[in-house]
């Protein structure tokens, strides 16, 4: 009875750090990722059963979008579970959003700051535990969705802001970036509104203000009609990229808005309307020619 009783508390125990889910050979886990006063974050994990013991294998962070104040980090899960199924241990973030309990925005104390200091966490939490999940912590992607595209660049870009807990030993930068109609500017209405009091600093988390040479290589997919984050603004950005020395890719998408996979209903269920089934495969075009994914 002893025996079954530790049993019993070690599975609570257990169902109390995470959630475990699994479809088929693939594992979703749900973590704690960071803590900020009362409120936890959590971070979805994805891995294949059949890999799980494979060592170095490449892993993808996501961080979805939303103008910072909305969204989901389940709008990843289907591009997560498609990079799990091809060896990848891929990640979909939760991060402080600027919107009150309320529903009104902006919050008093969360600002595009706060989810700068997050995303950076972020990172460095998979780096600090890619030995228990067996990823190489030198082939750590990040990829993301309109601001979440933004908070990719910042973590390796904007050194000016951290947590005040993080190990700053530990490097948040990732070693390749996926911007999906991805925010390179923040000079504007929205997010300046956001800023609150924090405003003077919008100049200090705008990629487009911060392009310094020796970034990871990035890839950029976006829509020729954007109605959101204008098209110019990354073709701007990509030369500035460029004339530093940085590579940064462009794939423009004719006629397509801001959600890149809005052509077909499919998507929208698979992707949630982030991409594409093309688009996936002109990322793993670009992984693989960056060595983090094998040619089959």
């Amino acid at each position: 009875m002893k025996r079954v009783f530790v049993i019993l508390s070690a599975v609570l125990l257990t169902s109390f750090c995470f959630a475990l889910e699994q479809t088929d050979s693939l594992i979703h886990i749900t973590r704690i990722y960071k803590q900020v006063d009362s409120v936890q974050l959590n971070v979805h994990i994805f891995y294949d059963s059949a890999t799980v013991d494979k060592k170095a294998k490449p892993a993808i962070a996501f961080f979805h979008g939303g103008g910072w104040a909305f969204g989901n980090p389940s709008e990843f899960f289907g591009a997560c579970r498609r990079y799990a199924s091809m060896g990848f241990v891929t990640f979909s973030f939760q991060y402080r959003l600027s919107i009150d309990e309320k529903g009104n925005t902006p919050h008093p104390f969360i600002t595009p700051i706060e989810c700068v200091k997050d995303a950076r966490s972020a990172m460095r939490w998979v780096r600090s535990h890619a030995k228990e999940f067996n990823v190489d912590p030198q082939k750590i992607i990040a990829g993301g969705q309109s601001v979440g595209g933004h908070l990719v660049l910042s973590t390796a870009m904007i050194e000016k802001f951290n947590e005040s807990t993080d190990d700053l030993s530990v490097s948040p930068v990732p070693n390749a970036m996926l911007l999906y109609s991805g925010t390179v500017n923040t000079m504007e209405a929205w997010c300046d509104m956001l800023m609150g009091k924090q405003r003077e600093h919008i100049w200090s988390i705008s990629p487009a203000h911060n392009v310094k040479k020796g970034l990871p290589p990035g890839v950029a997919f976006h829509g020729t009609d954007d109605d959101i984050v204008p098209l110019w603004t990354v073709i701007f950005f990509q030369r500035d990229m460029m004339n530093m020395g940085n590579h940064l890719e462009l794939h423009k998408y004719p006629g397509r808005k801001h959600y890149l996979g809005d052509i077909d209903e499919k998507y929208v269920k698979q992707y949630a309307r982030l991409f594409d089934e093309q688009v996936m495969l002109d990322t793993d075009d670009f992984l693989k020619r960056f060595g983090f994914l094998k040619d089959k």
